[in-house]
């Protein structure tokens, strides 16, 4: 594997003017990427997520080229994004969920021929791209179909195709599947889980739908004021964050509290007579041992292990006071 993405320190800075009275203005520097360092592997698939205004959008605009850092190191496949910016553009794909690369007036095959065109594709591999995602996304019933009539999901497996048709080797992917009905996003998901699996495109996703998040990327990164404050597996954000699994214990005959006391340190959280809820934190006994506890009273049914949601923990990261930097 070789780095194809490879940050250190990237910094932006910019200033604004602030009102200080009533005819006065003054100058104020604001810092929106602050030190945010990050090394990426081909093949990778990266969450980039943090909440609004936390220096998301400002960093994937360093790393495509439309904003020049104020300080640091940037690198994307192997080029500097700036003054690069035109060679680089075709080494890169971007899928924006509230903007498009179609033609609105054009049916999207009409679309699919223009691109072929712009970034130059040899003909034999642009018909090979497209008829794997013509496949995979189900493009045939509405490719002859002006984009300005199709649906937002019809439209979202366009704009996924269009950002692939010329081999690029990272894809950007911001908000892929707002506003998408259950089985469009889930045809969205399944997609590009397919193409994360051959490991030649590098995914970089930001988005507020953390589903998507845990199903397509094994490396999540969370920015939040300008800092990286989390670049790690998903697993390692619950053990730091989570509030503990839940372990619910369902019973054939009513469980009296009274003679079955909760076994420390698992702290009772329902006390209903034929289901009981425990809740274990990090570094306390394990799920199995506690079963085993309360097993000990007899007549145990069913055992079921719920993890804390994702939304929960990063919810959690978020209101920390003593997050620590790690950019």
């Amino acid at each position: 594997m070789t780095t194809i993405i490879d940050v250190a320190d990237l910094t932006k800075k910019f200033t604004i003017r602030v009102k200080t009275g009533r005819f006065r203005k003054a100058r104020k520097v604001v810092t929106a990427v602050d030190g945010v360092s990050m090394r990426l592997e081909t093949g990778e698939a990266v969450g980039y997520i943090g909440p609004n205004g936390a220096g998301k959008s400002t960093t994937l605009k360093m790393l495509t080229g439309i904003l020049n850092p104020t300080s640091g190191h940037l690198r994307v496949c192997g080029l500097e994004p700036v003054p690069q910016r035109i060679k680089l553009t075709r080494r890169l794909g971007v899928v924006f969920g509230q903007r498009s690369a179609l033609w609105w007036d054009l049916p999207l095959a009409d679309s699919f021929d223009l691109l072929r065109h712009i970034f130059d594709v040899p003909r034999a591999d642009h018909a090979a791209r497209l008829a794997m995602c013509r496949q995979m996304l189900e493009l045939d019933e509405f490719i002859q179909t002006p984009v300005r009539q199709l649906s937002l999901g019809q439209r979202m497996r366009g704009e996924l195709t269009a950002a692939l048709l010329h081999g690029p080797e990272v894809l950007f992917l911001d908000e892929p599947t707002i506003g998408l009905d259950v089985m469009s996003k889930q045809a969205v998901r399944q997609f590009l889980s397919d193409m994360g699996k051959t490991g030649d495109t590098t995914l970089i996703l930001t988005t507020h739908d953390l589903a998507d998040i845990e199903r397509l990327c094994p490396r999540l990164i969370v920015i939040d004021h300008g800092k990286v404050v989390h670049d790690g597996s998903i697993g390692a954000l619950h053990r730091r964050y989570g509030a503990g699994r839940e372990v619910i214990v369902d019973f054939d005959t009513d469980w009296d509290s009274a003679t079955n006391p909760v076994p420390n340190p698992g702290e009772l959280i329902d006390d209903n007579p034929r289901r009981v809820r425990f809740r274990i934190g990090q570094g306390e006994l394990s799920a199995g041992e506690l079963v085993a506890r309360v097993a000990s009273a007899g007549g145990v049914r069913d055992v079921s292990i719920v993890e804390p949601d994702i939304e929960s923990v990063v919810a959690k990261l978020y209101s920390s006071p003593d997050l620590d930097r790690v950019g």
